[in-house]
């Protein structure tokens, strides 16, 4: 099993962000985080953002970056990623105007292809984040999520996992981990509660839900996953106490 390590994604405690990025940057280089993955980036210019990084010898995992940036920005993500050290971008969400239907779906993917080139030609890793609609709707009679990974290649398209999500759809995470083996460099962790489809659903630390964590970080183990990345959508609890408690049942749940 590799040595994974763990990371946060910075939208779980987006609230505090908002109110104090640096401090808040602090807050979770001491809980113990070895990187974490950007949701926006405060204003705070590149460079300034670089140096506070190696101040708190945090790693700049990579940015979740919206389908309105990448298509009217693409270069000033590019250039901000390379200032700061991040090997990763990552598409995070659609919005339904832009996955309405198979049409909507193939030219996401012919855009997957452009970006992914771009980023790949700049040293970037592109990736993609699913959520629960990539398994509602099916392209030549594939869940979409497989889809998209079919017609794009390992070059220009990575995989960062929702396992969440994956569970929430009825299917099984485990086997997903290992269809992806290889392909598979972020993993986001998330532990839900209620997770059943149809249904409300509850966000909660990990360890606190029903997701059988201990048997996740083991197939991601094995299918050669770097990051573990903890990600909570909405926290029920102050996000700071919440990403601390997650951060210390993986002290005490997954050995290094």
């Amino acid at each position: 099993m590799g040595a994974m390590k763990i990371g946060l994604q910075l939208f779980t405690v987006r609230d505090n962000t908002a109110s104090d990025f640096v401090g808040t940057l602090r807050e979770i280089a001491a809980m113990g985080y070895k990187g974490v993955e950007f949701a926006g980036y405060g204003d705070i210019p590149a460079d300034e953002m670089k140096a506070l990084l190696t101040e708190l010898n945090l790693t700049a995992i990579g940015s979740h970056i919206s389908l309105k940036q990448l298509e009217e920005n693409l270069e000033g993500e590019i250039a901000y990623l390379k200032t700061i050290g991040a090997r990763y971008a990552i598409l995070p969400y659609l919005f339904e105007e832009d996955r309405k239907d198979e049409a909507a779906w193939l030219r996401l993917i012919d855009k997957l292809n452009t970006f992914g080139e771009a980023f790949r030609s700049n040293g970037i890793v592109f990736a993609y984040h699913n959520h629960d609609f990539e398994f509602t709707s099916k392209l030549d009679g594939q869940y979409v999520f497989d889809a998209i990974y079919e017609r794009v290649s390992p070059e220009h398209l990575q995989v960062e996992m929702d396992l969440g999500w994956v569970q929430y759809s009825g299917l099984n995470p485990l086997e997903y981990v290992a269809k992806y083996k290889g392909r598979l460099p972020l993993l986001h962790l998330k532990d839900f509660r209620n997770g059943k489809p149809g249904e409300p659903i509850d966000t909660v630390e990990l360890g606190q839900g029903d997701l059988n964590l201990p048997e996740i970080i083991e197939a991601a183990g094995k299918a050669d996953v770097e990051w573990i990345i903890v990600e909570q959508d909405r926290c029920a609890n102050p996000p700071l106490e919440s990403v601390r408690t997650s951060k210390q049942w993986l002290d005490e749940n997954y050995t290094r």
